[in-house]
């Protein structure tokens, strides 16, 4: 099973792209989004890999992050979300605007990728809400604030804190990802203000 390619750009198509490894050209579908930030033909490029093998075709599929190939394995365990639509949602949104809406029940967001109406964009938050993959840069994130981050203290802070370790992220990321946020938006600042500041903090 392909879990990574890396290789020379040969040809950027709107929907895939075509990339020599070691002489053997990978033709490899991705969203509208890893296609933008790849380089131009004849530079060097690298793909998180997922491999679908059918009876009749091998379709790869690829990412430029890992996050990325793990929100399209979650997507399409949605009954009515495909390939297709898959990478239509990861070609509006990256992978931090995903989390970021799902976290705040935001369906117009989610909405707005193409073939996502507002009943599939509802289907999606309900059902990854408590799926979401964590994104390693949230250790950083703990050490760059010293390591040892003093648990917030009730209200608001406190509260998302708690969505945060609800949304699958560590207590002391979430501690680190709140506290980053209040220096932010202030003591005063609404929970749901704090996690879309924090989720931007793990996201990092």
């Amino acid at each position: 099973m392909i879990g990574k390619l890396k290789g020379v750009v040969d040809t950027l198509e709107e929907d895939h792209v075509i990339l020599d490894v070691h002489g053997v050209g990978y033709l490899v579908h991705c969203s509208g989004r890893t296609l933008s930030d790849l380089p131009r033909a004849g530079e060097a490029a690298a793909l998180f890999i997922e491999t679908h093998v059918r009876e009749d075709q091998i379709r790869l599929f690829g990412f430029a992050s890992a996050a990325e190939r793990d929100w399209f394995r979650l997507l399409q365990g949605i009954q009515g979300i495909g390939t297709k639509t898959a990478l239509a949602v990861l070609s509006t949104l990256s992978a931090s605007e995903l989390t970021q809406a799902i976290a705040l029940g935001d369906k117009a967001t989610v909405a707005r990728a193409p073939g996502v109406g507002p009943r599939v964009a509802t289907r999606i938050i309900t059902e990854l809400k408590d799926k979401m993959p964590g994104f390693s840069a949230s250790e950083p994130l703990v050490a760059q604030l010293g390591g040892g981050v003093a648990p917030v203290q009730g209200g608001a802070a406190a509260d998302a804190v708690s969505a945060l370790v609800n949304l699958g992220y560590g207590v002391p990321q979430a501690n680190a990802a709140i506290a980053a946020a209040l220096r932010g938006a202030g003591e005063g600042a609404k929970t749901e203000v704090l996690i879309r500041l924090g989720l931007k903090e793990l996201a990092k």
